[in-house]
């Protein structure tokens, strides 16, 4: 258990002499270093990779593995540099956008490495292919004892292959549920042109980042078998606890400020991702109420993006009338749906008019992906069906107070860089 008030380090020192105080200027030193390669979505952001590279080396001694997902709406976001700098820092580097899955599975012991997993879409969007026993890997990693049992050797004997391991995964868009529950969540954006970082060049930023590497593993692995028996106190509850504690455990043996700067950076970053899951759900019942509208007149293929506007904010039930400070708008809506790959666009209608307006053919693949209909039973053959089937009510709207968003913007905080 961590002392009351203290890091839980004492006066511990590791092989390289490296006493607590001194390891918590070993991680400012380490924050410094990928502040200077990457520039990440917050403070908070920052904070929480040197964590996670630093606890990529006491991983023998954790009970989870957290991942690491760096997700970017677009290329261009930072995502492979990321993985660059841990390349030069984490524990037992390996690479796997190009590796057989029965690689990964024979590497991983009591010992494991870290795993960087580049264009993880390979592995989970629609490319996937034959990458589905990598993909099982990944989500069964997250906790010790969680084995895959495979078939092997000549004489076919069922065999278990351990799982557990740190992996970090970028790629474009968020990945499924299952890792972003398990992960700490980086959500990088483009640079802004006043944002500098330096050059990454293999011929001195490698040497550099190794340095810090080294450093590390002489801190901390005779400083596992003491991570071990660290219960530290969680500022968070359940699945979100149980990702963020080795972080918190390097902290709390670091000392010095890291202890409260970890605890603040894990509340903020679990609080960001609340709210975005918010937004999700919100995204997602927005399609169900613009299907709704556009089913109460089946004759027209396109509607206004006024008219669509008013009959969204006329349903007392949805929250659309109290979105954002004065109710939703035309750049809220077109903000919400553009995920989705709809935007609005000049429309000709019957009177010979122009204006801006939303087609119908548009919102046909969202609806089918995020908000199917309900399986409809089939008539039996003497039944006459007299009228088209009913959807019923729309959706109860979302319990809870929806977050206030700045003018003129999304509810909810701005993607951050």
């Amino acid at each position: 258990m961590v002392p009351d008030g203290g890091s839980g380090a004492g006066d511990r020192a590791g092989a390289s002499g490296e006493t607590a105080d001194e390891g918590a200027a070993l991680l400012d030193d380490l924050r410094a270093a990928i502040g200077r390669y990457v520039v990440l979505p917050s403070d908070e952001a920052l904070t929480a990779v040197t964590l996670w590279v630093a606890a990529s080396h006491i991983q023998p001694a954790l009970q989870h593995a957290p991942r690491l997902a760096v997700v970017g709406p677009t290329k261009g976001c930072g995502k492979s540099r990321v993985l660059d700098v841990l390349h030069e820092t984490v524990h037992q580097p390996m690479m796997t956008v190009n590796t057989s899955p029965a690689v990964v599975f024979r590497v991983i012991g009591k010992n494991p490495p870290t795993l960087l997993v580049d264009e993880a879409d390979t592995i989970f969007g629609p490319k996937a292919g034959d990458k589905e026993d990598l993909r099982g890997l990944l989500n069964a990693g997250h906790q010790r004892n969680r084995p895959a049992w495979r078939i092997s050797g000549p004489e076919h004997k069922p065999t278990a292959f351990p799982t557990f391991a740190m992996a970090a995964l970028a790629g474009i868009g968020d990945l499924p549920d299952t890792i972003m529950d398990r992960a700490v969540v980086l959500r990088m954006q483009k640079r802004k042109p006043g944002e500098r970082i330096a050059p990454f060049r293999s011929r001195y930023s490698v040497p550099e980042l190794n340095t810090l590497r080294d450093r590390l593993t002489a801190w901390l692995a005779p400083l596992r078998s003491t991570a071990e028996g660290l219960v530290p106190q969680m500022p968070v509850e359940d699945r979100a606890a149980d990702t963020w504690e080795p972080l918190v455990i390097v902290a709390d043996l670091a000392g010095g400020h890291w202890p409260l700067r970890a605890r603040a950076a894990c509340l903020a970053m679990t609080r960001n991702e609340v709210v975005q899951d918010e937004q999700t759900t919100l995204k997602t019942r927005l399609l169900r109420d613009v299907r709704r509208v556009f089913e109460q007149d089946r004759h027209k293929e396109a509607l206004r993006s006024q008219d669509l506007l008013a009959a969204l904010v006329q349903d007392a039930e949805a929250p659309w009338a109290e979105y954002g400070t004065k109710g939703l708008n035309a750049y809220h809506l077109a903000n919400l749906l553009r995920d989705f790959g709809i935007s609005p666009a000049n429309h000709r209608f019957a009177n010979g008019r122009q204006a801006k307006a939303y087609a119908r053919n548009q919102f046909i693949d969202a609806w089918a992906r995020y908000c199917p209909d309900p399986v409809q039973p089939v008539p039996a053959a003497d039944e006459v069906v007299l009228a088209r089937p009913t959807h019923g009510k729309p959706p109860a709207p979302p319990t809870g107070t929806l977050p206030i968003g700045p003018s003129g913007g999304p509810a909810g905080p701005k993607p951050a860089r």
